[in-house]
């Protein structure tokens, strides 16, 4: 129960080992669905098919013995949509609530659109349970085109799909941010522009509390979540420091990179440092959305640059990466090219000021390179 009249019915999956096949979640996942119990009964999506019959459980213990009338479908990822069926299959006369784009989606998925049970909404689209009165807040591509939103006056709530999200089950205790920025700029980072769209929607309500489709429920300082969102969707930096990303074939661009990282230190510099071919990926694209500084350190490689680096570039291009400070480290025994093509990879970034020090490894680590080393973290220092 997280409300007197909503209780959670949501499942978590310590199954998955990659989320959408890609992303690391060593402490699982959580798929959430809520009940809002009133004259009539809203249930919030459903879950993962792999988790059917473990949320239908949880579903009829919340009801007790009523009837659900809506099943609310706010994202059709299938994570969130892939037990529909088996709820309209189990209460016949439950209608579904959803967007056209939606009822589309679900056509392809499940062969039906359910034509006879349901109503499509828009937004500003309301549905009255009773005390409880929904409203419905289009969000498109947040991160698919059919999403909506539910803000429910009586209980301040806004039920935000995928947004506010983060990794994690609710039965493993960690830091929301970290997880919940890693979330955001993996998967819904490209569309800064549609999630600055929505806050302005959402400055126009009361909101006490925010159920979000992963995660917990965030009850207390629902504002400060919110403030989170808008320096993450506005691309602003939101912590000092330096992000020293690294790709390395025999290691002594590594210990380029690690020796900077010791002279940032020094100065007094918050360093966080990455082996891109090692690390996770994503939580070395985290980092560098969060923090205003990014170093990027790599061998030339047939002509281009080291495939790792190359890889991770496309992940902050792809994500709108701007507003910071770049600085270029490049190794190469013979016609080093590697600053150049990093530096065209950020061609249609915004505002990306680079570092003035050139730092250039023939080969190995010298006494040459290590004094140019020296002038960037002066350059970068604070």
């Amino acid at each position: 129960m997280v409300s007197k009249n909503i209780r959670y019915v949501g499942v978590n999956d310590h199954q998955i080992d990659l989320f959408e096949g890609q992303y690391i979640v060593p402490n699982g996942m959580s798929y959430n669905s809520y009940v809002i119990l009133d004259e009539k009964i809203a249930v919030m999506d459903s879950v993962d098919r792999s988790f059917t019959q473990e949320w239908l459980n949880h579903l009829s213990a919340a009801l007790e013995g009523r009837q659900p009338d809506y099943l609310i479908v706010h994202h059709m990822e299938p994570d969130h949509s892939s037990s529909i069926k088996a709820f309209l299959d189990r209460y016949p006369q439950a209608h579904v609530v959803a967007s056209a784009k939606a009822f589309a989606m679900i056509k392809n998925f499940f062969g039906c659109d359910y034509a006879d049970r349901r109503i499509v909404i828009s937004e500003g689209s309301t549905l009255s349970l009773g005390s409880h009165d929904l409203t419905f807040i289009t969000a498109p591509m947040i991160h698919w085109p059919e999403v909506m939103m539910t803000y429910d006056a009586a209980e301040k709530a806004l039920f935000s799909a995928d947004a506010f999200g983060k990794f994690g089950a609710l039965d493993v205790e960690d830091e929301w941010a970290c997880e919940a920025r890693r979330y955001y700029f993996g998967i819904v980072g490209k569309y800064g522009a549609q999630v600055q769209a929505l806050l302005k929607k959402a400055a126009a309500l009361e909101i006490s509390a925010i159920y979000p489709l992963h995660g917990p429920v965030l009850s207390e300082n629902a504002a400060d979540y919110i403030r989170l969102y808008d320096t993450w969707s506005s691309y602003r930096p939101e912590d000092q420091g330096v992000v020293i990303a690294y790709a390395s074939m025999y290691g002594n661009t590594k210990e380029a990179a690690q020796l900077l990282g010791g002279m940032l230190q020094e100065k007094g510099e918050k360093v966080s440092l990455f082996d891109l071919a090692r690390d996770d990926m994503a939580e070395a694209v985290e980092d560098a959305f969060r923090y205003d500084t990014l170093v990027l350190a790599a061998p030339t490689y047939n002509a281009g640059v080291f495939p790792a680096m190359r890889e991770f570039i496309h992940h902050l291009t792809e994500r709108n990466y701007q507003s910071r400070t770049v600085a270029l480290i490049e190794n190469g025994s013979w016609a080093p090219t590697a600053a150049k093509v990093m530096r065209g990879m950020f061609e249609g970034s915004k505002n990306l000021t680079f570092a003035e020090t050139p730092v250039r490894i023939l080969s190995a680590v010298n006494e040459e390179t290590k004094a140019q080393l020296s002038l960037l973290a002066n350059e970068l220092c604070r």
